[in-house]
């Protein structure tokens, strides 16, 4: 293990001492806390004999660790509390002619294939008032225009700040920024941009931007009848806007046919050719 997976483990322990000794101070941020340990083994084969391409293959195999912490809210008119999440991916096989899966971090001489391991640590405020919860740090958002990339061995992950609100019965308001990126085989945070992926699965940076804004309403009318927009707006490359319909019809006991309609309308932000709908 090296010293940035030893320093992410030891980070962990402490963070779970702190819960403890806030214990008496704050009941409800220990009783409402939740805590789960995923234990992913991911293998990861790509041929490209038949294409003639630089690198005949991508061939690896991996194991991963997801630690996911949530604590309560303490009492009071402002409730804080905070998550936390540890990632660490441990190389099983590869081999630099076989590296660029997306499984493992790459050294930066990529020559030299993937890294043994790596590991991140991400830590998350949050504060609740009423039935809104603003949270700032590490995010996995989940929104119709934007949704973490959850494909390989680990997550990819956001730094930003995300307001939930469900003040009023029946809608959910969702709006933030983002600011920075950390990729599903990176343990760095960088500024979001496009990449363009060459030769031996290599990326490479073409679009750098600073911020990546988002906002949504749902409102869902019935049981079974809910309505939504949402906007996001990509600094310097894409602005989208989406709405959609969502219907879930009652077949038998324990059956139903769920209907999900969406039209998005994406343009051009300054940095790119985006220029389309899609329905």
């Amino acid at each position: 293990m090296d010293r940035n997976t030893r320093t992410l483990a030891t980070r962990l322990l402490l963070a779970g001492g702190v819960i403890s000794l806030s214990a008496p101070a704050a009941a409800d941020f220990v009783k409402d806390s939740k805590a789960s340990l995923e234990l992913r083994n991911f293998y990861f084969n790509r041929d490209y004999r038949q294409n003639n391409a630089a690198q005949s293959k991508q061939e690896e195999w991996a194991q991963g660790f997801l630690l996911r912490y949530e604590s309560g809210f303490t009492e009071g008119l402002i409730g804080v509390g905070f998550d936390a999440i540890g990632l660490v991916g441990v190389k099983l096989d590869s081999s630099p002619d076989r590296a660029g899966s997306g499984l493992l971090k790459r050294h930066r001489d990529t020559s030299k294939g993937a890294q043994d391991e790596y590991g991140e640590l991400g830590l998350t405020a949050k504060m609740r008032a009423s039935k809104s919860t603003l949270k700032l740090g590490t995010l996995l958002p989940k929104l119709p225009t934007l949704l973490a990339n959850d494909s390989r061995l680990l997550p990819q992950t956001f730094k930003g700040g995300q307001l939930t609100s469900l003040e009023l019965e029946g809608l959910t308001v969702d709006a933030g920024r983002l600011t920075q990126v950390n990729q599903r085989d990176s343990s760095d945070y960088e500024d979001m941009g496009i990449t363009r992926t060459g030769a031996k699965g290599i990326t490479t940076r073409h679009l750098n931007s600073d911020s990546f804004d988002f906002a949504s309403l749902n409102y869902k009318w019935t049981s079974n009848l809910a309505t939504g927009y949402s906007y996001g707006h990509l600094d310097n490359f894409y602005s989208q806007h989406l709405v959609n319909l969502t219907y879930v019809l009652p077949v038998t006991t324990g059956q139903s046919l769920k209907t999900d309609l969406r039209f998005a309308r994406s343009t051009d932000d300054g940095g790119s050719n985006v220029d389309n709908n899609a329905i």
